[in-house]
């Protein structure tokens, strides 16, 4: 990644990493733009980390990715069930370049249709950490991505607590790509 400073053009809100709180960020100030996974962007502005959200990248100089289009035509539940499973593979904590799947975040993900072409997910998810601030962000960025799939009309995310979290959960890949391995 190009490790040069943006310049923000615009006020843009920003969730303040680990803690989540929202802030607004200021035009003309420096960002290092650190990670750009799953849509987002994880900057560090004046010494602190900020997550801004895909749909602000035009504050960094950077075209927001366009929508998929919408097709009308229906989807089967396995092909969709491969699709929810690929949204998940996008999203990234702000501060690890390992999506939440091979994290070993997810504990159980559940595609249930509701009618004709209509289909209900349910996710049970964890964080590394049972204090990260950026646990509703998390949850809301999986719940957002999934609602954007065609076929998928109600999504439900709870964060669980039980079992808790640890690296025995990562995939061998994200173990090796975080040099655990």
């Amino acid at each position: 990644m190009d490790n040069d400073p943006v310049t923000l053009t615009r006020d843009v809100e920003a969730a303040v990493i680990p803690i989540g709180e929202k802030v607004t960020l200021q035009k003309g100030e420096q960002a290092r733009i650190t990670q750009s996974l799953g849509g987002s962007y994880t900057v560090v502005v004046n010494g602190n980390m900020f997550r801004i959200e895909g749909r602000d990248a035009d504050a960094l100089g950077i075209t927001p990715a366009a929508k998929p289009e919408a097709t009308g035509a229906p989807v089967s539940q396995e092909k969709l069930e491969k699709e929810v499973w690929n949204q998940l593979r996008s999203c990234y904590d702000p501060e690890i370049p390992v999506n939440i799947v091979d994290l070993g975040l997810i504990y159980d993900c559940h595609l249930e249709p509701v009618e004709a072409g209509i289909h209900k997910v349910d996710v049970k998810m964890t964080l590394t950490a049972p204090g990260c601030g950026m646990g509703p962000m998390l949850a809301q960025d999986v719940q957002s991505k999934l609602l954007n799939l065609e076929g998928i009309d109600d999504v439900t995310v709870e964060l669980v607590w039980d079992p808790p979290w640890n690296q025995g959960m990562m995939t061998e890949a994200a173990k090796l790509q975080l040099g655990l391995l």
